[in-house]
């Protein structure tokens, strides 16, 4: 963050978002998300600390519910200090509008704030099954070290400027084959995908793992 940027206010919803209540969608998708989410958080890549970000919850995962379509399930807003997660702190988000800055979604619970950043990564490469947003000062601080793409330093996240980023990743940066990027942006926070859960997952660990190695 260069000294002429504001901080964010963590986990804030900037997207306008059509959200119809609904019964939580218990199905065999939520236990392998909470899996990888409860990983996610014992590594400090999820979660919610006082002492970071004014407090707010980070990070955030989702997963296609259906391979090639766009619904996707992904966690909650603001579930980060939970220590796991049940069928009750996922949303169905149905579909995303980057360009009109709108997400349609339903469930228990308001999706995460940076649904629109998962679902522009959905819409880009429809062999991606899942999404995890973590927050990682060490991969973070080592992104040009790790060679890692990343997005431009003014781009604030959950905004419709953050999804065309994205979308130029895709293009310019070969994405598709590094499959993780960072948030120049955006304190800590960086992305990675897969063609499933456990790809997306490995990808993440393996690059916390690197960037812990390097001085």
């Amino acid at each position: 963050m260069t000294s002429s940027q504001q901080p964010e206010q963590e986990g804030v919803i900037k997207y306008k978002l059509e959200f119809t209540p609904t019964s939580p969608l218990d199905i065999t998708l939520v236990h392998l998300l909470t899996a990888w989410r409860h990983i996610c958080k014992l590594t400090g890549l999820i979660g919610q600390d006082p002492h970071r970000y004014e407090g707010y919850g980070f990070g955030n995962i989702s997963a296609r519910i259906a391979p090639n379509e766009a619904p996707f399930l992904i966690s909650g807003s603001q579930t980060g200090h939970l220590e796991t997660l049940t069928a009750a702190h996922y949303a169905v988000v149905e579909q995303c509008f980057p360009a009109e800055n709108r997400v349609v979604a339903r469930g228990p619970l308001r999706p995460s704030s940076e649904s629109m950043t998962h679902g522009t990564i959905y819409q880009q490469d429809p062999t991606v099954q899942a999404v995890i947003h973590a927050h990682s000062p060490d991969i973070w601080r080592c992104a040009e070290r790790l060679a890692l793409p990343q997005t431009a330093a003014s781009i604030p996240y959950g905004s419709p400027e953050m999804a065309e980023e994205v979308a130029r990743l895709f293009i310019k940066n070969s994405l598709s084959e590094r499959q993780i990027f960072s948030m120049k942006g955006h304190e800590d926070g960086i992305v990675a995908f897969g063609s499933s859960l456990d790809e997306a997952g490995h990808i993440l660990i393996q690059t916390f793992a690197s960037a812990l190695t390097i001085d």
